[in-house]
């Protein structure tokens, strides 16, 4: 009854904040719970829960459960755990996590979604093992090994990977189409394709879904194996599964790595005769296309006459198209619009400050060293994640922390000697121009 009386969604969060205040017992607190991971479930994101949480309807909630008493109730926490999660809030559900007297499955796969969608693959990972470790003996399901096989393949720990794929099978967990999806992703992103094969071939093709063979296509696509990607797609076809927009994206790229323009755009015309929009993700595969290819003033021009608004990402796959063909006049108009576009972030400086070093205005050089310090934006470092032995190492730029750091500088400097010794490069320190000093 509730549900089916419920307002608009402008008014949904005000009127379940006063179906909250008028709660008093357990059971019609758990109705409104299940009502809200209900509405959670629809695609329109208006309705979802954590949109719902991140509003005002979440400190309602919380501050209900704690004014009456039930902050106790497994169920409660439970589901404030998975909506703080949601919502990408894991401090507030770390914090419901930590103070529960007793934990199960869905408490600490929640938690691990959580860190997961938030990018902490590394703290997903320690949840996990804490979660092994536990005096609780709690054993993951299907959704916990989901997301930990979402943490190793982001983090490409190949090795831990194989360690949660064993603890699958040693759990005796069913191997589901979604698990064995989401080991495909993670050997195909850790570059073990074979691995990700052998996964894939050891599903009856009549069980698959559009999921799965885009998973290995777009796992093949990247790793660059472009012939073998597209006689999958055409297998895939002949089975009878249609592909979606990903599918759709995973092929782009395969021709974006192939060089194959006249397949990409015959893939992009494909889009609408299937009765899918393009969105902003195919038109930036489609200029990383173009611009690999040398052709970066039709990518330009493609960007120019698209229907949406170009992104860093577009706009970036040009960039490197030009930078990487000696298009430097038209790199500096694609650079200077990527400051624009993003103008507190201090890799769009680099960028541009690259392009002059690289024709030597060393003025201009200065003067967008000026920019960022008057604006006071700093060029964030990159790191990289390395798996040795099972153990991952967090690589930084300038890093002193890492307990072997005096080993790997004197690696570093040796094999950056042999760099300059072996290539013939003329004015090597302007094509190495740095500015951490910004």
């Amino acid at each position: 009854m509730l549900h089916a009386s419920l307002p608009k969604p402008t008014c949904i969060n005000q009127t379940l904040i006063t179906v909250l205040d008028q709660c008093k017992s357990m059971h019609e607190l758990k109705q409104i719970f299940a009502l809200i991971t209900t509405l959670g479930l629809s695609q329109d994101d208006r309705f979802a829960s954590a949109r719902l949480l991140k509003l005002e309807l979440g400190a309602a909630v919380h501050t209900h459960v704690l004014k009456t008493g039930f902050e106790s109730d497994r169920f409660i926490q439970n589901s404030l755990i998975h909506g703080y999660a949601k919502c990408g809030d894991v401090i507030s559900a770390r914090r419901v996590f930590e103070l529960m007297p007793e934990r199960n499955v869905v408490s600490w796969s929640s938690l691990i979604d959580g860190y997961v969608k938030s990018g902490e693959y590394q703290e997903a990972m320690v949840v996990f093992e804490n979660m092994r470790a536990a005096a609780s003996g709690t054993k993951a399901n299907e959704v916990t090994m989901v997301s930990v096989l979402c943490a190793c393949a982001h983090l490409g720990a190949l090795e831990q990977g194989r360690m949660m794929h064993q603890y699958v099978i040693d759990n005796g967990l069913p191997l589901t189409l979604n698990l064995r999806t989401s080991l495909v992703n993670m050997y195909a992103k850790c570059g073990a394709i074979p691995e990700a094969l052998n996964v894939f071939h050891g599903v009856p093709k009549s069980r698959t879904n559009v999921s799965i063979w885009t998973t290995v296509i777009g796992g093949l696509a990247k790793h660059g194996l472009v012939k073998e990607s597209l006689e999958l797609f055409t297998e895939m076809q002949i089975v009878g599964i249609t592909p979606d927009e990903i599918t759709y994206l995973c092929l782009l790229t395969a021709c974006a790595h192939g060089g194959l323009v006249k397949k990409a755009w015959d893939f992009f015309d494909c889009l609408g005769k299937h009765g899918m929009t393009p969105k902003s993700e195919h038109y930036a595969c489609m200029v990383d296309v173009l611009a690999r290819a040398g052709q970066v003033a039709e990518a330009y021009q493609f960007i120019s006459q698209m229907p949406v608004e170009p992104t860093a990402s577009m706009l970036g796959a040009l960039l490197s198209g030009c930078m990487n063909h000696g298009k430097l006049n038209l790199a500096e108009i694609v650079g200077r619009k990527l400051i624009e576009l993003e103008p507190d972030h201090g890799g769009r400086y680099v960028g541009l400050s690259n392009i002059y070093a690289a024709e030597e205005r060393w003025d201009d050089v200065r003067t967008m060293r000026d920019a960022m310090l008057r604006r006071g934006v700093k060029n964030s470092p990159g790191f990289s994640f390395v798996e040795i032995f099972g153990n991952l190492h967090r690589f930084v730029a300038n890093d002193k922390i890492h307990p072997d750091s005096e080993k790997i500088y004197v690696m570093l400097k040796f094999i950056t000697s042999q760099i300059q010794h072996d290539t013939n490069y003329e004015n090597l320190e302007n094509c190495m121009y740095d500015m951490k000093d910004v």
